[in-house]
């Protein structure tokens, strides 16, 4: 109880001072526009192909960006909402009756036990957490990502792919698989959908998020 006074009065006082909350207490390190673009891939060949993936192309080649920096949760399942013609398909909405972030801001972020939570408050659809996978049990979730009937979430450190930067969750919209490349719909603005090799964003995915390592969402 103590940690959340100190988490909420710190959130205060530091919004009062001019300083952003979430990035005061979520954090991100800054990943020039260059590290981004070398970092993946996203030659227009490969990239209309991913968007014509089945599950990928009920996105309509369009992403809801997070509203601010602490959002990536929420701003991914409202996503994926709107893919799946759910009615909780905005941030807002999402988040209603959750009693999370009510603040503006995910103080601290969103776990992907948190973040399920969330999903589940505004769905009838079944919501799973997929923790300590195995590279070949990753391997055979992305293969179901083209099924249009799942949509996956994925929580990912983006220093293992970019080289700097924090934990993140995002929408997949899919798996090339003769190419063995991820279509990862990036919330965040700056970053935008990509590509990226199975092996580093299972790199990614396999790092600690507190005690906890990190993981998919499934939701079907």
């Amino acid at each position: 109880m103590k940690r959340r006074y100190f988490i909420t009065f710190a959130a205060v006082a530091l919004v009062a001072g001019g300083l952003s909350a979430g990035t005061a207490l979520v954090g991100s390190t800054k990943v020039s526009t260059e590290a981004i673009a070398s970092s993946v891939t996203r030659t227009n060949e490969l990239m209309e192909r991913a968007w014509r993936l089945p599950a990928a192309s009920t996105f309509e080649r369009q992403v809801t960006f997070q509203s601010n920096a602490s959002r990536c949760g929420p701003s991914s399942v409202a996503n994926v909402n709107r893919s799946l013609k759910e009615s909780a398909a905005t941030e807002d909405k999402v988040l209603a009756g959750t009693g999370k972030c009510w603040t503006g801001w995910c103080i601290v972020g969103l776990t992907l036990d948190e973040l399920a939570e969330v999903a589940r408050v505004n769905t009838k659809r079944k919501v799973t957490v997929l923790r300590d996978l195995t590279a070949d049990q990753f391997r055979e979730h992305l293969r179901r990502s083209n099924d249009p009937g799942r949509r996956y979430i994925v929580n990912f450190h983006r220093e293992r792919i970019f080289g700097a930067g924090s934990g993140h969750h995002s929408p997949i919209g899919g798996y090339l698989e003769a190419e063995d490349l991820v279509f990862v719909l990036d919330v965040n603005a700056q970053y935008q959908p990509w590509l990226v090799e199975r092996s580093r964003l299972f790199s990614a995915v396999d790092t600690r998020d507190g005690d906890r390592t990190r993981g998919l969402l499934l939701i079907e």
